[in-house]
């Protein structure tokens, strides 16, 4: 990954499961002319700016964009809202997506974007953590593919 961006993505603590937002993250302002430095498109700027707690900003990218790499970042920012059924259908509108696969080798079963939903929904303060490690993960395998 970009060092650039990486830095974006250094966070104290990775992206919370609900909307946030949380006080270590960069104002949309900071994040947008970084990333206009690394040429970054509409959709890794979405990516990022949902990184980053701004979903309402990056729902306005993405509102509009209808291919796979739309839908999946909304139907992440849906899942953090929280307005799971809608995150299920912008998932429904993904299909079976190319980050898919690297995330089930990552986590040694294979990636169901529905039962993820269904753990984020039903999340407690000792699942918690382990889940906003793995939205971590799904986001930077994302941002990945969006280079």
């Amino acid at each position: 990954m970009n060092a650039q961006l990486e830095k974006l993505l250094a966070t104290p603590e990775p992206p919370e499961l609900g909307p946030g937002p949380r006080k270590s993250v960069l104002t949309e302002k900071a994040l947008n002319e970084e990333l206009q430095k690394i040429g970054a498109n509409e959709l890794l700027r979405a990516a990022v700016l949902v990184w980053h707690d701004h979903l309402d900003s990056a729902h306005k990218i993405v509102q509009d964009i209808e291919n796979p790499d739309g839908s999946y970042i909304h139907a992440i920012i849906h899942r953090r809202e929280p307005d799971y059924s809608n995150s299920k259908y912008w998932f429904r509108r993904v299909g079976e997506h190319p980050c898919f696969a690297k995330l089930s080798a990552t986590f040694h079963q294979k990636w169901d974007p529905f039962a993820f939903v269904d753990s984020c929904e039903r999340r407690d303060s000792k699942t918690e953590p382990r889940l906003r490690e793995m939205q971590s993960t799904e986001l930077r395998s994302l941002i990945e593919h969006l280079l």
